[in-house]
């Protein structure tokens, strides 16, 4: 993303980190060399002590804090909390806005003729070389709220033609010697439905569709789909694993939400992430890896992280199919 310059830069930057246009939030995004890192929100007043915690994690070298506040109500005394606590695990503040309907103002600036103490009127998202710069980069406008993002991801209708294909698909019998060959069945399938959507953009086999989705409950079938990662196929994949995520029938829906939530961490994009696990508890509130995932990205792992994990994983993941 391209420098911070301005606070109209930073108000159109946020809702592209978050995902969505904030309201009643506090946002607080971590900086290190002077390069964006993750940004994190949470719903007004917040923990400031949380907030601040993670950017320990994150190994912040800096912070900038954007509080939404309601309308009508004096909340400086969270936004000096949120500071102070920053500054107490010795990191610096760049910047602090306040940001109350369509007015915002810098907190730590004391110049009153670039930032009067009334605000100045919020940019629109539109004139702004940020999202210009990041609709170039194939990344979509933010969603108006945290709801409009929710039903970005709601299931689609039954398609009960995909339901009846599921059941045609034998399970898995772990004690039998012929496990493996269905396991391997099922990497090769996810191949072929990978393929087709960067082909197509779409894929219409119902049969190809409910053999992945049914193959994704075993976890080495699971966990291969995680690794077949790359920068060539890394938008189709994202966009297949949301595709797919919101066709899928119930029962099948966990493996595929949490293959979604992993890639959309990595993006950068925590809330649409956080929303992903929603959809992977509702199917399945005993899903290991949507718990992991809860608690990792509520602990504020690195986006890069889970790269280098999928990375050193997948190999032996092949070797377990493969030989």
């Amino acid at each position: 993303m391209t420098t911070l310059t301005s606070p109209h830069d930073l108000l159109a930057a946020v809702p592209f980190l978050i995902g969505y246009h904030p309201v009643n939030s506090l946002v607080v995004i971590a900086l290190s060399d002077d390069a964006i890192g993750m940004a994190m929100r949470v719903d007004f007043p917040g923990e400031p002590a949380v907030l601040a915690a993670h950017l320990v994690h994150q190994k912040a070298e800096a912070a900038i804090i954007v509080a939404y506040l309601p309308e009508g109500s004096p909340c400086d005394d969270q936004t000096v909390a949120m500071q102070e606590a920053i500054k107490a695990r010795g990191i610096d503040i760049k910047e602090c806005i306040q940001v109350v309907g369509d007015r915002y103002r810098s907190t730590i600036c004391p110049d009153i003729s670039c930032c009067p103490l009334e605000g100045s009127q919020v940019p629109e998202i539109s004139d702004s070389l940020i999202a210009a710069e990041q609709v170039a980069l194939g990344k979509p406008l933010p969603f108006a709220g945290i709801n409009q993002m929710r039903l970005s991801l709601s299931a689609e209708p039954r398609d009960l033609e995909l339901i009846r294909a599921t059941t045609q698909i034998a399970d898995i019998n772990y004690e039998d010697a012929g496990a493996i060959l269905l396991q391997r069945e099922g990497a090769y399938a996810v191949d072929r439905l990978v393929a087709q959507f960067m082909e197509k953009g779409i894929c219409h086999d119902k049969e190809l569709i409910a053999l992945v989705l049914v193959r994704l409950l075993d976890l080495q079938v699971r966990d291969y789909a995680m690794g077949i990662t790359t920068e060539q196929n890394e938008k189709a994949l994202w966009a297949m694993w949301r595709w797919l995520l919101r066709i899928a029938p119930r029962g099948f829906v966990a493996p595929v939400a949490t293959l979604f939530a992993t890639m959309t961490y990595e993006r950068g994009d925590g809330a649409l992430a956080q929303r992903a696990l929603e959809r992977a508890f509702e199917d399945d509130g005993k899903y290991q890896m949507a718990k992991l995932l809860r608690r990792t990205f509520a602990a504020g792992w690195p986006a890069h992280s889970f790269t280098q994990m999928r990375n050193e994983l997948h190999p032996k993941i092949c070797a377990a199919l493969f030989g």
